[in-house]
């Protein structure tokens, strides 16, 4: 709440003066969460308008036309004008934006090599890892826990692939969020007396392609978006199945 400017730092009673006096001043005036994507994404439409499109398309291996730079997210057609605007058939909010748009200005155009890795072994990944793990992996179990089926199926509706089994996982699953920066979800049901598990692995390359904080943000925005689509189905359809 203080950082989201709705309260102040000395209207907590258990705060000692000195923790309030060294604070107090550093909150004032701070964005929220929302508010600081949104200027993340103005940011970023800055950049956009300074490069040359048709130069980027040829590096990342989108398409170029009338201005205007295609690339699949999930299976889906974005489109990116001269001015950083986007446009595509689901619904764009700042989760998405933010890794489009950074993987359009930044990404070395590397190829997958096809060896998975955790965030934690990715150069700049460790000390996002944890947060990763409560905010990403977690959740993203529930998910898979509650609804199996729709779980499946949303990776389908997505463009996810089934592969043959990683680490002894009974579901392996990648999707192809970005076109050089697959994600493999590997998922061990409950059973016979063990708690599930999820792990989220990306390729050895993913950083070359989308800087770490992106694919942060980027992961988080597909969890948020299966926790919404699950809670959803749940709700209109109890117990459904859907395979």
């Amino acid at each position: 709440a203080v950082f989201k400017g709705r309260r102040r730092l000395d209207e907590c009673a258990r705060l000692p003066e000195t923790v309030i006096e060294k604070y107090s001043g550093n909150t004032a005036g701070a964005r929220s969460v929302e508010e600081e994507m949104q200027h993340a994404v103005m940011q970023l439409k800055q950049k956009i308008a300074a490069i040359d499109l048709a130069s980027a398309a040829a590096r990342i291996g989108g398409g170029f036309l009338k201005g205007r730079l295609s690339i699949r997210v999930m299976g889906k057609r974005f489109e990116v004008d001269e001015k950083g605007n986007l446009s595509s058939e689901i619904h764009v909010n700042p989760w998405i934006a933010i890794p489009v748009l950074t993987y359009i200005i930044g990404s070395a155009a590397r190829p997958v090599c096809g060896k998975w890795v955790s965030l934690r072994e990715l150069k700049n990944g460790s000390i996002r890892y944890p947060l990763f793990c409560r905010r990403c992996e977690e959740p993203l179990r529930k998910v898979a826990d509650s609804y199996p089926d729709l779980f499946k199926d949303l990776l389908e509706i997505f463009a996810g692939t089934r592969i043959e089994s990683q680490s002894g996982s009974d579901v392996s699953l990648v999707l192809n969020p970005l076109p050089l920066v697959p994600v493999l979800i590997s998922y061990w049901p409950p059973g016979d007396g063990f708690a599930s598990d999820l792990h989220i692995f990306f390729d050895q390359t993913a950083e070359a392609n989308l800087e770490i904080d992106a694919l942060y943000t980027l992961t988080l925005g597909l969890v948020n978006m299966f926790e919404k689509l699950a809670l959803r189905h749940g709700k209109n359809n109890p117990g459904i199945s859907f395979s």
